[in-house]
């Protein structure tokens, strides 16, 4: 029997995973990023939610060093779902090398919630905030392997509900390939190396960020029953993380914070200065 957390309200047995009977069909993911669950990052130090960037089929944010933040969670379905959260690879719950049959949060429906750390207590978290590698809780308990990523791995609970079930539409079957000669293979190959060659990436920045273990504060959670759908999640996300001159040598166009624009003004001083010197 494992933990589960309800976000401001109680924590829970988790029953074990049973198939469920004939009549019943999980639900479908939702619309939302293949998912029920939206996954931000808000800096709590300025009161922002992070942007997100898609590069080379990841998603990233930055971050900034000694800033604290919190991972938003957001239900965006009308059951019950179960989060299992994971940051830089370790159960945030149970401190555990996280994986998605963990213990999670459970979230009500259209539930939104900020899970602001570490979970020390049913009263009580350590904070997340952005740290050097070496300082990161992973690092400083030897899990130090999956630094800079955010993760969640989202179940439905189980119950009788029945949904409308549309068959897969029928694959397409390509053309066949037609046979190339030795010479031409030989050909296709070397032009493959030297493009793979011209456009091979530079190694890739060495990460400057982790999750460091920061002040306690309140967090109030309770216990509640929840019983999986699945035995594997319907939705995983995973959220990169690292500073934001990092993810521009990735080749990520991370926004520049810029100045104001300047407003001519009719009267740009309010006394007499004094003349240059002769």
């Amino acid at each position: 029997m494992k933990r589960l957390l309800l976000p401001l309200m109680s924590i829970a047995l988790l029953a074990a995973f049973k198939p469920a009977p004939a009549p019943m069909i999980t639900p479908p993911p939702s619309r939302i990023d293949g998912g029920p669950v939206i996954m931000s990052v808000l800096d709590r130090d300025t009161g922002e939610v992070q942007p997100q960037y898609r590069h080379d089929g990841q998603r990233w944010t930055a971050g900034e060093r000694g800033h604290r933040y919190s991972v938003r969670l957001r239900n965006a379905s009308p059951q019950r779902v179960l989060v299992v959260l994971s940051v830089d690879g370790i159960n945030a719950i149970s401190g555990e090398p996280a994986a998605p049959g963990q213990t999670g949060y459970v979230l009500d429906p259209w539930q939104s919630t900020d899970i602001a750390g570490w979970r020390k207590s049913n009263d009580e978290v350590a904070q997340f905030l952005f740290s050097s590698p070496a300082d990161s809780y992973a690092s400083r308990t030897g899990q130090g392997d999956n630094l800079g990523v955010i993760g969640i791995a989202v179940f439905n609970e189980r119950r009788a509900v029945r949904w409308e079930h549309r068959p897969a539409k029928p694959m397409r079957r390509s053309a066949p390939i037609a046979e190339a000669s030795p010479a031409a293979d030989a050909a296709a190959s070397r032009s493959s190396a030297e493009a793979a060659s011209a456009t091979a990436p530079s190694p890739a920045p060495m990460q400057r960020l982790g999750t460091g273990h920061g002040d306690r504060e309140t967090s109030s959670v309770r216990d509640t029953a929840f019983e999986r759908a699945t035995e594997e999640p319907v939705q995983i996300v995973q959220l990169r993380y690292d500073s934001a001159r990092n993810l521009r040598r990735r080749g990520i166009a991370v926004d520049s914070p810029t100045a104001p624009e300047r407003t001519p003004q009719a009267f740009p001083q309010r006394f007499v200065p004094d003349p240059p010197s002769r």
